[in-house]
């Protein structure tokens, strides 16, 4: 980053050390800093602790010496986030909702509200790079996060800035303990905010009560119950009860598919091909630039987080795209993102809308 002195920019402050770091650095290139935490779920004491995260970002300002305030988009994230994400679920789909959070809140809202703070900019402490409006990965491969940004756009992207793109985390760590910043070493989030550390299941339960069905075999058999097929997803092998069954071999079964209009889980064992996928097809595509490269072209892709990148090739259509891989891929998601890639540059994304076998 170049020196800015007298440009406002509003930092996103989520009480952890990334964004900590992104101010201090922010900071030192001489722009005007405003640490904001943006809060966006009513806090139950059950999933994550806005009141401690909010109490770790006063601290963190108190000891850069910026200042600070808190902002609320609990509505517009009911409107804009959640009720997608459970109308995904009802739908048997896995949504990812951390991507949609970063495309219709934190650089679509908190922008806006950045903007009227005054501030040119929009900074988090994401792992990633911008160039001219175009978006990279960051230099530390393992914590890269443009999946998690693909559904931006150019206009979105002319106004953010992720100070620690640069960096490894082990060195933002360590630069944090040497400004003496308190949360140098707290424990960096999992998960969906809203979530938090309790259990899946039972948090989607109060929105989505148990409807337990069969759980069959591809060829019929039924091998257990299910409470809900909303609360599995496709690959999943953990909390299937399922255990040994006598005629079939011993091997961990995995979910292979879900049939919502009968309520039935479809489940196989060990690396089944049912798990395997030659292509997908996805809609709401977005591309940073406003077009794709090409009508169709050759890249690469991500189907989910910290995945290495896939080649496939992708040809455009009217209702998006039909996205062809190299190889089979394993567990490939409706409801997730493919997040599309030129070398180190990210060029977009799509909804995986359907997976063709």
């Amino acid at each position: 980053m170049r020196e800015n002195k007298k440009v406002r920019v509003v930092c996103g402050m989520s009480g952890g050390v990334d964004s900590a770091v992104a101010a201090y650095l922010l900071q030192q290139h001489g722009y005007d800093v405003l640490g904001v935490f943006m809060k966006n779920w009513q806090d139950d004491g059950k999933g994550c602790s806005a009141a401690q995260d909010y109490d770790d970002v006063i601290r963190v300002c108190a000891t850069l010496g910026i200042d600070y305030h808190t902002v609320s988009f609990e509505q517009e994230y009911l409107d804009r986030v959640f009720a997608h994400f459970l109308d995904e679920y009802r739908r048997g789909r896995t949504p990812n909702p951390d991507i949609l959070c970063n495309s219709q809140i934190k650089f679509a809202a908190f922008l806006d509200h950045a903007r009227l703070l005054g501030a040119q900019h929009l900074a988090t402490g994401h792992y990633a790079r911008t160039h001219d409006g175009r978006l990279f990965k960051a230099a530390d491969a393992a914590k890269d996060q443009t999946y998690f940004l693909c559904m931006l756009n150019k206009a979105q992207l002319d106004h953010a800035l992720f100070p620690i793109g640069d960096m490894q985390k082990d060195n933002v760590r360590h630069l944090a303990q040497q400004l003496g910043l308190p949360v140098a070493q707290k424990k960096d989030s999992t998960g969906i905010c809203f979530i938090g550390e309790r259990k899946f299941r039972e948090f989607l339960s109060g929105f989505l009560p148990a409807c337990p069905g069969d759980i069959k075999t591809r060829d019929g058999h039924v091998v257990g119950r299910h409470q809900g097929v909303m609360y599995y997803t496709l690959g999943q092998r953990r909390g299937l009860g399922i255990g040994g069954r006598a005629g079939f071999a011993d091997e961990r079964w995995f979910v292979t598919d879900k049939d919502v209009q009968t309520n039935t889980l479809i489940v196989d064992q060990g690396d089944a091909d049912a798990l395997y996928s030659r292509a997908l097809i996805a809609t709401d595509l977005s591309f940073i630039s406003g077009t794709p490269p090409a009508a169709s072209f050759e890249c690469t892709a991500k189907f989910r987080y910290r995945q290495s990148d896939q080649q496939v090739f992708v040809k455009i259509n009217a209702s998006g795209a039909h996205i062809e891989f190299a190889q089979r891929q394993r567990a490939v998601t409706p409801g997730q993102y493919a997040a599309l890639y030129m070398g180190d540059e990210c060029l977009g994304g799509g909804v995986i809308d359907q997976v063709v076998f």
